[in-house]
């Protein structure tokens, strides 16, 4: 069964099959800055079973923490964040969970960059805690 997601303004639209392989959420300056908010809940999933349904995102690439390319995509209509593409990472697809048409994914499991999360966020329930990435 494909789990569907996509933008606010409906252009772009994607799913995937197969099982989540983690759910993380990621306190990164990039990801508030993309996100603008204090950070990002993301879905990883294998990037073989992602594909793009409608509409074709934008891309844009910036250098993560890793010193390696993240490629991140949205929609050029609305703005929406959809997914990155991380070279540190060729196998998967990291889905902005709020782009899912169901984002409620539950318990993230890791939160990444807990050194650089905000005063005011609390630290993700029973997630394992990770200063940064890798």
């Amino acid at each position: 069964m494909a789990t569907p997601g996509g933008c606010l303004c409906g252009k772009v639209r994607y799913e995937y099959t197969g099982d989540v392989g983690l759910k993380a959420f990621c306190n990164c300056k990039d990801c508030q800055k993309w996100g603008g908010a204090a950070g990002l809940p993301n879905v990883v999933v294998a990037r073989s079973g992602f594909k793009v349904t409608a509409g074709e995102p934008k891309a844009f690439d910036i250098v993560g923490g890793s010193g390696k390319i993240n490629k991140h995509f949205f929609c050029a209509d609305c703005g929406s964040s959809l997914y990155c593409e991380l070279e540190v990472m060729p196998d998967n697809t990291v889905i902005k969970a709020g782009s899912l048409d169901e984002p409620d994914v539950g318990e993230m499991q890791v939160e990444f960059y807990v050194k650089d999360r905000l005063s005011y966020q609390k630290p993700q329930e029973n997630a394992n805690q990770v200063p940064a990435f890798g």
